[in-house]
């Protein structure tokens, strides 16, 4: 068994670590600010299987000059983080064409086949339970436009990962969704998703299965030796362990760029307004595909929030966004009350091409990355605790179908 130190206390992070100590290894999890809401307890609590499509694909970017348009739309780019931001919206533009879109859909789409299972095996292994439920989750289109131009995705998704879904018509969609009142066109609904009660719960449960093994520490640098893997902190103690996993979010690309590599990682910032007690009755989320945000039912209440905010990660929080969510999503169920709740903003960490970064470090197997999840951590939370897992087993040869995740690509 080996002493293994896992730089990050989010949802990734903690999976990692509940899976390799049920595997009997001594762990140390580091997390820079145990006491934040991290986008691992912020998110929408959907298990968000069929999403096996990348962000980059060239719908989208025919939607951007007009999303942009709009200060609280779907979209945003604070201007003055531009030049930084640089670098990875290139290579955003170029994941968008055809042919790289099929390839990471067929990536993503083979992570996800194992998703539920690692879910259910997590579970059991951090002594989790009741906290899955398959509900389901429908799509709206205001314009039928937009739900023709939706169809492709959809197809691509049945194609590569095999989950099928279902056209609506707006009373279909109010027959399984009665307090959806509001006016749409279509609807599209998928069975294949599942939630989580509560996205803050799981991370919470995670962090008790692990007890004192979570410290506190901002960890500044990754140094490989002779003896051993040194974890640096900001105060400049250092440790060795026998092993690493590098899952500290956006954080990741410091410790990366310490060690000698490169990876182009940015936060696509989200927000989102939890009412308690909500008069509003979802069985299930609503995707307001239109305007890229969802609402669902948690067990803190009902969660509105989403889109997309390119910023610098410590740029001041634009909580407006949250607000025009709120309004938004009056129009489709009216009895959401104007005032009350809790707005929050998170930082997803992500890459341009959508597909996170699993696999070792080229040249020291004993370093494994675990970052740059997007919209998909919870979801794949278990799935890359396993992979990560095995990758630091060393157990025979290097897995081909993480091959389109290794830091490899961004050297």
């Amino acid at each position: 068994m080996a002493d293994i130190a896992i730089i990050g206390g989010g949802v990734i992070g903690c999976a990692t670590a509940a899976w390799l100590a049920a595997d009997g290894h001594e762990v140390t999890v580091y997390e820079r600010r145990p006491e934040d809401r991290h986008a691992s307890a912020g998110n929408a609590g959907m298990l968000a299987f069929p999403e096996i499509t990348p962000l980059a694909r060239p719908g989208v970017l025919k939607s951007v000059p007009r999303w942009l348009a709009d200060p609280l739309g779907p979209l945003a780019l604070r201007w003055r983080d531009l030049p930084a931001l640089t670098p990875w919206l290139l290579r955003f533009l170029a994941a968008a064409k055809a042919e790289q879109v099929e390839r990471s859909t067929a990536a993503l789409g083979g992570l996800m086949r194992t998703a539920l299972d690692d879910q259910h095996e997590l579970a059991r292994r951090a002594g989790l339970s009741g906290h899955l439920r398959q509900t389901g989750a429908i799509d709206l289109y205001d314009k039928e436009a937009s739900f023709q131009a939706a169809l492709p995705e959809w197809e691509l998704r049945r194609r590569l990962g095999g989950h099928d879904f279902q056209p609506l018509t707006p009373d279909e969609a109010r027959a399984l969704v009665p307090d959806l009142n509001g006016g749409f066109a279509r609807a599209v609904l998928c069975r294949s998703y599942w939630m989580v009660d509560s996205p803050l719960g799981v991370l919470q449960g995670l962090r008790r299965s692990l007890g004192d093994r979570l410290v506190a520490g901002t960890v500044t640098a990754v140094e490989p030796g002779a003896g051993g893997v040194s974890v640096r902190l900001a105060g400049g103690t250092a440790r060795a362990f026998d092993k690493v996993v590098v899952a500290a979010g956006v954080w990741s690309r410091d410790i990366v760029r310490g060690l000698g590599l490169k990876v182009t990682l940015e936060t696509e910032r989200g927000y989102n307004t939890t009412i308690p007690d909500s008069p509003v009755s979802l069985p299930m989320p609503l995707v307001f595909a239109d305007h890229g945000f969802v609402a669902s039912p948690l067990a803190e209440g009902l969660r509105i929030g989403g889109a997309v905010e390119l910023a610098a990660v410590d740029a001041p929080a634009n909580l407006a966004r949250a607000r025009a969510l709120r309004r938004k999503a009056r129009r489709y169920l009216p009895a959401i009350p104007e005032t009350g709740g809790t707005e929050w903003m998170g930082r997803r960490p992500s890459t341009p091409d959508s597909l996170p970064v699993i696999g070792p470090h080229p040249r020291d197997r004993r370093i494994v990355f675990a970052f740059g999840h997007g919209h998909l951590g919870l979801t794949l939370s278990a799935t890359t605790a396993r992979f990560a897992a095995g990758l630091l087993s060393g157990d025979g040869p290097a897995n081909p179908a993480l091959a389109p995740f290794g830091i490899q690509r961004f050297q």
